[in-house]
Formats: structure tokens, sequence, C-alpha cells
């Protein structure tokens, strides 16, 4: 095993050569090892560096061992498929792809979105190596050209943070860019400090975001949800302590609870009852709460506004229903 974690044929004769002692077969994948010392992608010249043959790399990329992403780019079958369509096209994960490499807030990283520079050639289709860019759909990749506030952040194959939420600021709605940048402050992937470096770098119709930012939400649903609340004229606060119960996610107009829960935060039974709890403690404390869902937010922001009007309505007027 070499440090890449990529097996020298010498060292599996036993179990991966033939009768003549020649190297055949496919050599065990465990032998190739979980990852390359950390790495994703490996070049040829560092594989034969470490002591693979030429004909080793050769047979591991024909029995699908490795995969031969770009000519002389090489990864373990499992890589991620937005890393193999960057190295393919020849540019860097950006905007909501590189988000989640980062841990910030992306709610759609379905497609893979890319950088690429405005002179650069060569560049290949994301699904076939030996084709390029321009002579087929491009089948979803998403391209960010513009350039980048700083071009040695992040790593050889994702641009940093600041250029990734500049990236997400234009391309991505706007309340998701507002998330994206509450997360990507409240995880520490940037400083205050960094905001003015970023919306100098988008146009000045974006300005007025760098105003809703609020560092506070613990989590991008929470973002959205804080925006779709105010969007409909209503006024709330987040993260309030509540005596007796701790701290929730959103108060509404002085008098509704609500928080944003998901399916990460509640699989124990003991979460549930938490919860639960924590709702019949607002209730004796005057609070009507109200729970709603990720997909809810995302996928029925309109019920979820009606909702939390109604609740509104019922503390200042009574329920209808009474």
């Amino acid at each position: 095993m070499n440090r890449y974690g990529v097996p020298d044929p010498r060292q599996h004769a036993s179990s991966a050569s033939g009768p003549d002692g020649h190297f055949s077969g496919k050599p065990p994948l465990s032998s190739i090892g979980p990852n390359f010392d950390g790495r994703r992608i490996v070049q040829r010249h560092e594989l034969i560096a470490s002591g693979m043959s030429g004909r080793a790399i050769t047979e591991a990329v024909r029995t699908r061992s490795l995969l031969r992403v770009r000519r002389d780019h090489y990864a373990l079958p499992d890589t991620d498929v937005h890393t193999l369509e960057a190295v393919r096209v020849g540019g860097r994960l950006a905007c909501v792809s590189a988000a989640v490499e980062l841990g910030i807030f992306a709610f759609d990283a379905t497609f893979t979105h890319l950088h690429v520079a405005r002179r650069a050639s060569r560049l290949r289709s994301p699904q076939f190596r030996r084709v390029g860019l321009s002579e087929m759909p491009r089948n979803g990749v998403e391209l960010h050209w513009w350039p980048l506030i700083e071009p040695v952040d992040g790593s050889e194959y994702c641009v940093g943070a600041r250029d990734a939420l500049a990236q997400i600021i234009r391309c991505q709605p706007r309340n998701f860019a507002v998330a994206a940048l509450d997360t990507a402050l409240h995880e520490g992937a940037i400083r205050h400090d960094d905001l003015p470096d970023i919306f100098q770098q988008v146009p000045d119709k974006y300005q007025d975001l760098r105003a809703l930012i609020d560092a506070r939400a613990d989590a991008g649903q929470e973002s959205v949800l804080r925006r779709l609340v105010r969007d409909a004229g209503l006024r709330c606060q987040i993260q309030v302590a509540i005596d007796g119960v701790g701290r929730v996610d959103m108060v509404v107009e002085d008098c509704v609870v609500v928080e944003a829960d998901s399916r990460s935060h509640h699989k124990e039974w003991a979460q549930h009852v938490r919860d639960r709890t924590r709702d019949r403690l607002l209730a004796e404390r005057g609070y009507p709460s109200l729970r709603v869902l990720y997909q809810d937010i995302f996928f029925d922001p309109a019920g979820v506004v009606r909702a939390i009007e109604e609740l509104v309505r019922i503390c200042r007027n009574g329920s209808l229903r009474s």
C-alpha cells in the first residue's frame, strides 16, 4: 500500500496475480483505501511516484477500482458527483455546491455550480472527459464566470467562502442568500469584517441584503422563516429566552412562538418529549406555539404565513370558534 492508499501490485501477488505472477483481476477496493490520504483527486504522476505502476493504474481503471476523471486525474469510485464534474469540466465548485462543501446553508444543491476563469481553455463536458464543453448541452451544470475576490482562497477544487457567498447572492433567491450569509457567520465560515469584500463584489441592487443578516439564527430554515414572517409585515424577535422554557426560535408580534423543526433534530423520542413539554410550558405562560416543518417553510411558505397570521389574530381578538 502506498501513501495514497493505492495498492502496489507487487504487494498483492497472492490475491491478485495469475499463475505467471503477473498482476491480474480486480484489486480489492479495501486495499485502495477509503480515500487518497484525505484527498479526493490524485494525479497520475503522484501515483507513479508512490510506487504504483502504469499497468496497475490501467487495470484499476478497467475494473472500476479507480475512476479516470480527466486526463491524468483519478478518483475513488465513491467520490461525490459534484467534485467529479468540477474536475472533468476544468473548474472549481462554486455557489451552492461550494456552500455544501464549506458547511454553509444551501437549499437546492442538486446541480453542480462551478467557477471557471473567463479565459479558461480545454473545458470538457461534465459527463464525458473526451467531449468539449461547448459541443453538447451542459446537463444542469451552472457556470459562474465572475472574477473571484481572492483566487487562492478555498482549495484546488472549491472556491473560498467569500466567493461562494457572493455567487449565491447573485444566483439564488434573496431569502436563501440571506440564510446562507446567516449560517456562514454563525458557523464561523466568514467573519463580519468579510462582508465588505463580499458586497463589493455584487451589483448595487443586492446591497440591501446586508442589513437583513442576523448571525444568531441556528439554521438556514430559521433564517428563511424569519424573512417570510417579516416580508408578511409581522414583527418578530429571534432566539428569545422565556423563563421556565428556555430559548425559542422566534416570537411573532410578542405573542406567538414559532419554531422551525427538521428531521435531523428529531430522530429520537426523547427529543419529541422535550419539545412537547416545551409546548405545554409555553401554553401555561400564555404563548400559543407553532412548529413548522422544513418542507413547509420551503414548499408551502404561504400556508406557513397564513397559520402564523391566524394565531396572531386569535391572540389579539380571541378565537372565532369560542
